[in-house]
């Protein structure tokens, strides 16, 4: 308990403090001009009260990954809580604030572009294609979440609440959104689920510390992998928790939000807060998941660790969690936040992928025509991905994701070199994220499943090169 309890504290203490070193390093200017005034379209680039720019933020990078990831990361033992904190101040918060504020300082482009205009015309390409292959497996995989667990959660009557009408009808949706101005149907209902999610986690937050159960401590072997299948600590825990740590689908939605905010100022609260906001949601939901599997009956000796991968699908977990916990009050605040949060965010990704292919065709997005012409291909191609095994997708979403944040870090490290800002903010978590998706990849079963000792060895040995580049090319600018 204490550990997740300090937790809790150094997140928001990351948002004071290191939040604060962050944003007098990028210094916002609250009489720049904004992209939501300066390009104003009414249909992506609109602006939005604050508060509902924040809470749609929220929700567009949540998803079920803060609560699905942790569930799966703690498995690992109390490491998921360092990895959660550390990797959400230091990384994730900065990557998703540097994204925002370079897409503001740019005109509102979109991630691709930011990456090109830093890593050159090469990385241009392959983020184009990059981001927009994750954006597909992202809008592919929160269809597939969400429409199986209503076919379990509804009455079985034939086709009608059968999985394939539940994907017609999630689907169906994700058309409408990508489609619509973003004040029509996203900036209206986005803002009822964000409250509903954060209402759960401050449900289950309460539930921490009043029901019985054990939790583990930063002093149980933090370095020391419990899972129960017996996977390495690193780098699998952190490609497992992405979204409440760090991860690069966020890059691919700043932008969205960075089009309709209207002062820099605000950029640290709605991408530094958001970001370190899906962090408290994951920490609760890998405390809450262990302790929860303390309780439970089992095999005499099995370990917390293996009651919790004994339930299976986490979307079980949050269902036995929220109703065991919080009732009726919590099935239906489960409801809400495991299907709709996977809902909200795959829509946004179909959104983001529209957006990133209409900046380098040079469409304009202002008739519906132009838009429907570019989104046709996404969705035939996501048909095809809803025929694939959910596991595959999910794998490499996760690698796919992670690198791409990788990429993102890289960019802004050069940006902020360029702008003679202090560039270590961006370049140390570039560093280590090259380790974690070059040695994943080396190591996975779904990679090269080579011994872990290479892998690792594999990243050190590019994150030194990319080091040795990096800083010859600092010593080439000009002095600032």
């Amino acid at each position: 308990m204490l550990t997740f309890s300090v937790s809790l504290v150094c997140l928001l203490l990351g948002y004071l403090l290191y939040g604060s070193v962050v944003e007098r390093i990028i210094k916002p200017n609250k009489d720049a001009k904004m992209p939501c005034y300066t390009k104003q379209d009414d249909v992506d680039y609109i602006p939005l009260p604050a508060w509902r720019v924040f809470l749609i933020q929220f929700l567009n990078i949540a998803g079920t990954g803060p609560i699905f990831g942790a569930i799966m990361g703690i498995l690992y033992g109390p490491a998921a809580y360092l990895w959660i904190v550390f990797g959400c101040i230091f990384a994730g918060a900065v990557h998703d604030y540097l994204c925002g504020m370079i897409c503001i300082r740019q005109g509102g482009i979109s991630l691709p572009e930011i990456i090109g205009n830093n890593l050159g015309p090469t990385m241009r390409l392959v983020m184009r294609i990059g981001s927009l292959v994750l954006l597909v497996l992202v809008g592919a995989v929160f269809v597939t979440t969400p429409a199986s667990l209503l076919d379990k959660m509804t009455p079985d009557n034939g086709w009608l609440f059968s999985n394939g009408f539940w994907l017609t009808i999630i689907f169906l949706y994700f058309i409408f959104a990508t489609l619509l101005p973003i004040d029509k149907l996203i900036g209206r209902i986005y803002p009822l689920f964000g409250f509903a999610l954060l209402a759960m986690a401050v449900g289950i937050c309460w539930g921490i510390y009043t029901q019985e159960g054990w939790m583990p401590e930063i002093t149980d072997e933090p370095f020391v992998s419990h899972n129960p299948k017996g996977l390495p600590l690193f780098p699998f825990l952190c490609i497992t928790i992405a979204c409440g740590a760090i991860s690069g689908f966020h890059g691919t939605q700043s932008p969205l939000m960075a089009r309709c905010l209207t002062n820099e100022r605000l950029g640290r609260p709605v991408f530094y807060g958001a970001m370190i906001t899906e962090g408290v949601v994951a920490l609760i939901w890998a405390a809450a998941s262990v302790k929860f599997a303390s309780t439970l009956p089992g095999e005499a000796g099995a370990t917390a660790y293996e009651k919790l991968a004994a339930l299976g699908n986490p979307a079980i977990v949050v269902k036995e969690i929220s109703i065991g916990w919080m009732g009726t009050a919590g099935a239906i605040l489960a409801i809400l936040g495991v299907v709709a949060a996977p809902i909200t965010s795959g829509d946004t990704a179909f959104r983001s992928a529209r957006l990133i292919a209409a900046d380098f065709l040079g469409f304009s997005q202002k008739s519906i025509k132009n838009r429907l012409l570019l989104c046709l291909p996404f969705f035939a191609i996501t048909t095809g991905l809803f025929f694939i095994d959910f596991s595959v997708l999910w794998r490499y979403f996760a690698w796919t994701n992670q690198t791409l944040a990788c990429f993102m870090l890289w960019a802004a490290a050069v940006w902020l070199t360029r702008k003679g800002y202090n560039c270590l903010i961006a370049f140390i978590p570039a560093l280590f994220m090259t380790v974690v998706c070059t040695s994943y990849i080396i190591t996975s079963p779904e990679g090269f499943r080579l011994p872990l000792s290479v892998g690792i060895g594999a990243g050190v040995t590019l994150m030194a090169v990319q080091a040795f580049h990096f800083c010859k090319y600092i010593y080439k600018q000009p002095k600032q």
